[in-house]
């Protein structure tokens, strides 16, 4: 199924209005995305290339760059998370849940949302056997965690043409790959529909610090330029916002404060929740069955 047969345009402009309990106005949730990265394998992300050039194998800087994350940058950006009482949802790799046991178990300790995020960081289109794939993360998350994932969250939000459908048969019922709106929003499968749950390509540490080159205080002010915004737009209708870190790149001496001071930003406003993809699901669900139960 072609992207654009998965749902029909639909603006946000006119629809029901979504509320939120409490007189609350928005929802963000932050996912903290842990990976693993092949030691043999070319690093598809550098921050220090060959002086030789071409692409070397093993290519110990950039993965040591990657790692350093999860040794050191994942705890750093925890105090963070702690300090502001943000229980976060851990976009996390199959393999990553057994080679980084303590990160599984601090996030099993605060309460931490797993998503499924692949087996290994790679490419969904590039995988032997994606329903494979989907499986082997689905049991070892349930493993760790006495629970199935609910939600997906592709590296690098690939898919292939049938991920959606893939996702449904194998009980996932949100996806966080199609970063189209500010509200979730159902696409059509094979069978039953699937949740997207409101992700982001701009408040994303990857696209900013590794794509776009900006300075690290440029996660401070789109974070919170982005909020404020969204906080305006939610005055007659609940919106969705993410913000997404990755433990090597925020995760950084140098980067750390700015996620801090975005944080606090959103903190001192008291009619905004921090919720998880699940929760953020389960109150969709909610407001929409009784959005149609209303209507004439």
């Amino acid at each position: 199924m072609r992207p654009s047969e998965r749902l029909e345009y639909d603006p946000i402009e006119g629809r029901p209005a979504l509320t939120l309990p409490g007189g609350n106005r928005m929802v963000v949730w932050v996912i903290v995305n842990v990976e693993t990265w092949s030691d043999t394998d070319p690093m598809p992300r550098t921050v220090l290339t060959p002086p030789a050039g071409g692409i070397p194998a093993p290519d110990v800087p950039n993965w040591a760059w990657h790692e350093y994350g999860n040794r050191v940058g994942f705890w750093r950006m925890l105090r963070v998370l702690d300090r502001h009482g943000v229980r976060a949802a851990l976009a996390v790799n199959g393999q990553a849940v057994e080679h980084y046991p303590q990160i599984t178990r601090a996030a099993l300790d605060r309460g931490w949302e797993f998503v499924g995020h692949g087996f290994t960081q790679k490419n969904m289109q590039k995988v032997e056997d994606e329903r494979a794939d989907i499986r082997a993360t689905t049991r070892v998350i349930e493993a760790a965690t006495g629970a199935r994932p609910r939600g997906w969250l592709g590296p690098g939000l690939t898919e292939t043409w049938e991920t959606p459908d893939i996702l449904v048969e194998e009980g996932y019922e949100y996806v966080c790959d199609w970063v189209l709106d500010d509200q979730p929003v159902e696409l059509a499968t094979r069978t039953s529909p699937i949740v997207n749950i409101p992700y982001t390509q701009e408040c994303n540490d990857v696209a900013m610090m590794l794509i776009q080159h900006h300075p690290a205080r440029e996660y401070l002010q789109r974070a919170t330029d982005q909020f404020d915004q969204l906080h305006l737009d939610s005055a007659g209708s609940a919106r969705v916002m993410a913000l997404v870190v990755h433990p090597y790149i925020m995760g950084a001496p140098h980067r750390l404060k700015y996620f801090d001071q975005a944080l606090a930003h959103i903190r001192a406003h008291h009619d905004v929740e921090f919720w998880t993809g699940g929760q953020i699901l389960d109150w969709y669900r909610h407001a929409t069955a009784a959005t149609l139960v209303g209507s004439p």
